[in-house]
């Protein structure tokens, strides 16, 4: 299996080697892909030294996969020409992700969509992922209506250049700004930017993907993204009002039983999720499940998960783990 990784000097692009390795992907050939200004870097992987290349060179080498985490303009323009080569693209940006003509997959939930055909498939938006994990299992059981999300998203979220701005402000240096404001002791409501309508594209995103992902528009969601000065991790609160009624013991059954999800709800033990602890892990945190008391049908839970593995790099890997245990590549 020969696998490029497109942005491999990138944040999302170092986790995704990690990950790789961790989880013995069956690489037989690992190509690096970077922008012009690192071509001739040199990374190490498993041991190894490999020289990172450019697109065009990376295109020409013709790989099974190229897994993608370079921004939506170098997807947009690159992903054809690797897919005309034949390689197969998991795309991390959101260039293709409400493309109708391209599947939109989290592999718990919908790997099945996938055949030989698709040479670019989309990786669902990081706040989409943790939430569509914990909403899938509730809403095949109770039927969702309505979704109503509040997101608390880590600054890794935004890139390096907002890691750099909070460790500046928390050392109390004087630094280049990824965001409008300061970021440390403080709360943006404004992830990505913002549309006609009010909305962010990041709150648009939750709204939309969640719909494509799960194959149903007959529920809703609306959404308020919001940036706050932690390091790494997204948390969501997030209220659901089902068509029927649920009971918290079988919610919680649930919940633990889906793959990738765990229940971290001991309210006696002060257990619940938090990004401190989801660090560096795969799986979906889901805790303070209870009951809204002001309207029938609806429930109460708070969902975190690392934004840089489950939400990003992680999820992209377990799609080309399962293109490539199914021979779709």
């Amino acid at each position: 299996m020969k696998v490029a990784v497109v942005g491999a000097t990138g944040m999302v692009g170092e986790v995704m080697l990690k990950v790789l390795a961790e989880r013995n992907f069956p690489i037989t050939e690992l190509i690096p892909v970077a922008s012009e200004r690192s071509v001739g870097k040199i990374l190490t992987y498993k041991g190894n030294d490999y020289t990172v290349v450019g697109l065009e060179t990376a295109v020409s080498m013709k790989p099974d996969i190229a897994l993608f985490s370079a921004g939506g303009g170098t997807s947009l323009e690159w992903a054809p020409k690797f897919a005309e080569a034949g390689t197969t693209v998991v795309d991390n940006s959101s260039a293709w992700r409400m493309d109708p003509t391209k599947k939109l997959v989290v592999p718990e939930i919908n790997a099945d969509v996938l055949t030989k055909e698709d040479k670019i498939i989309a990786n669902p938006n990081c706040s989409t992922i943790q939430l569509v994990m914990a909403l899938n299992p509730l809403h095949d059981k109770y039927k969702m209506k309505r979704v109503v999300v509040s997101t608390y998203q880590s600054v890794s979220g935004t890139g390096v250049k907002a890691v750099q701005q909070l460790e500046n402000e928390i050392a109390g240096v004087e630094g280049e700004m990824a965001y409008p404001y300061p970021i440390g002791r403080n709360a943006l409501p404004h992830c990505d930017v913002f549309l006609e309508n009010g909305y962010t594209k990041e709150e648009m995103k939750l709204a939309r993907e969640p719909q494509k992902i799960m194959g149903d528009r007959t529920f809703s969601i609306s959404a308020t993204a919001v940036r706050i000065p932690t390091a790494g991790g997204h948390s969501e609160s997030v209220n659901v009002e089902f068509e029927n009624d649920f009971d918290l013991a079988e919610v919680r059954q649930l919940l633990s039983e889906t793959p990738g999800v765990v229940v971290q709800d001991d309210l006696e033990n002060n257990s619940y999720p938090m990004p401190i602890y989801a660090h560096d892990k795969d799986e979906v945190f889901v805790g303070r499940i209870r009951r809204d008391e002001t309207q029938p049908n609806t429930l109460n839970m708070w969902i975190v998960a690392d934004n840089l593995r489950k939400g990003a790099a992680t999820n992209t890997i377990q799609i080309a783990e399962y293109l490539a245990q199914n021979n779709l590549v």
